[in-house]
């Protein structure tokens, strides 16, 4: 069963450029489309997910998704929205990349399934690895002008940039190569539709001209908007840089919080990009968090869903935990089922300080641990004024001045959280 692909985009807000009549050949039966990603690192971000989504969704329309992993354009370097050339990469690297990003879009898209619309996986550097340069110029290069090539505004932008170094030959020829890539894959597995981020249109469009002038056939386009963040900021990007969807360069309670924290404008719109909750359910989402913003609906919804999707209930409900221990009442307990790396990433840059593991064995008295060891209070008084006041406490429990800290209390083996009042935290460090 066919559905419309093109209008469930658009509601979406994750259409921007499609060429005419893509909508009538995508209803008229089952087509093929890919999207190529780039190879450079060995986990996707969350900047590659719009593509990835529009794959989604593509095989839920009952079309058939082709994930085009950029191998041989990563070795080259595409100009589009780039300042400069990127690094190149050699094979065994290019092929790790290749497997651990298969692992995850097999989270999104089904690959494996004996469906006529089981999703493929393909790597560009099969079928360029053997052409040589002069069969490319010959059967690819003289079919497309250096006119219509400059005329590319990822061509014009880069050279009339200000960088002193210009633009390589190398890149000049990229939209040649990713314009092949479409020309083979229309030859070779039928695949009609080429999707990408509007940087791309002119890369794809290349690729159609191919399709017409070689093939004698007809190529379409369609591509999804760049996402963008209302306060001008750049998206999938925090002070640690990318947001990673492998939970060992971005852990899952980071991955949740970069969603929570974003603002009501940008929630409205990622709910419908990055999750798969129908237009029913967004539009009464939308609803009840306009009744009661500080509640922050849209926010929790789009964090579970896309947590869940990119990495598992377990993670989510681990997140929760994590920032329910900061932002909400939390116990003892809670604190000492964090691992190290979830309890690092909450208390990241909270003021810490060492302590020898043998003080924690013998007993360590609370004056010691808020003042003369650490430096948490300023002065031994202040400390027991503190506790008077019953405003300190030991990981989440109140405690009064005649509580000692021993190895039980570690998290880990390792932390010890103290607080005063709600929102002043120190960990202990024992070594």
């Amino acid at each position: 069963m066919i559905s419309n692909f093109v209008a469930e985009l658009k509601w979406r807000g994750m259409l921007h450029d499609v060429m005419p009549e893509t909508e009538e050949h995508l209803l008229s039966g089952m087509q093929s489309a890919y999207v190529g990603i780039d190879p450079t690192a060995d986990s996707l971000h969350i900047g590659h997910l719009v593509g990835v989504m529009m794959l989604r969704h593509f095989q839920l329309a009952g079309h058939k998704p082709y994930a085009l992993i950029g191998g041989a354009t990563g070795m080259i370097g595409d100009p589009s929205g780039k300042s400069a050339e990127r690094n190149l990469l050699d094979e065994p690297t290019l092929r790790h990349n290749q497997n651990a990003l298969k692992e995850q879009l097999s989270r999104f898209l089904d690959f494996e399934s004996n469906a006529d619309n089981a999703a493929v996986l393909v790597n560009n550097y099969d079928w360029m690895k053997d052409f040589s340069f002069l069969e490319f110029i010959r059967d690819v290069g003289k079919h497309i002008t250096v006119n219509y090539m400059m005329a590319k505004d990822s061509v014009k932008k880069r050279l009339s940039s200000e960088a002193k170094e210009g633009m390589s030959f190398t890149e000049f020829t990229y939209q040649l190569v990713q314009g092949y890539d479409f020309l083979y894959l229309y030859q070779n597995h039928n695949c009609t539709l080429q999707m990408g981020g509007s940087d791309q249109w002119g890369n794809i469009t290349t690729g159609t001209e191919l399709i017409r002038r070689i093939g004698g056939g007809k190529g379409y386009a369609l591509t999804c908007p760049l996402i963008t963040k209302a306060d001008g900021t750049k998206f999938g990007k925090t002070e640690g840089g990318n947001v990673w969807l492998d939970s060992n360069r971005t852990s899952p309670y980071k991955f949740y919080q970069y969603w929570m924290n974003t603002s009501d404008e940008d929630a409205e719109k990622y709910i419908k990009i990055f999750t798969f909750l129908s237009k029913e359910e967004i539009e009464s989402l939308i609803k009840e968090h306009a009744e009661a913003p500080h509640m922050r609906v849209l926010q929790k919804r789009l964090a579970e869903e896309i947590t869940v999707m990119v990495h598992s209930q377990e993670d989510l409900d681990n997140a929760i935990k994590a920032t329910n221990i900061l932002f909400g009442k939390s116990t003892s307990d809670d604190l000492k089922k964090l691992n190290e790396k979830t309890f690092l990433d909450v208390f990241e840059g909270v003021p810490q300080a060492e302590i020898s593991i043998s003080d924690i064995e013998n007993g360590l008295d609370m004056i010691a641990a808020l003042s003369a060891k650490t430096g948490f209070l300023s002065s031994n008084g202040e400390a027991r004024r503190e506790l008077k006041q019953n405003s300190i406490s030991v990981n989440k429990e109140k405690v009064k001045e005649d509580y000692v800290i021993t190895a039980t209390d570690l998290i880990n083996g390792k932390f010890v959280l103290l607080q005063r009042g709600k929102k002043n935290y120190f960990v202990l460090v024992a070594n």
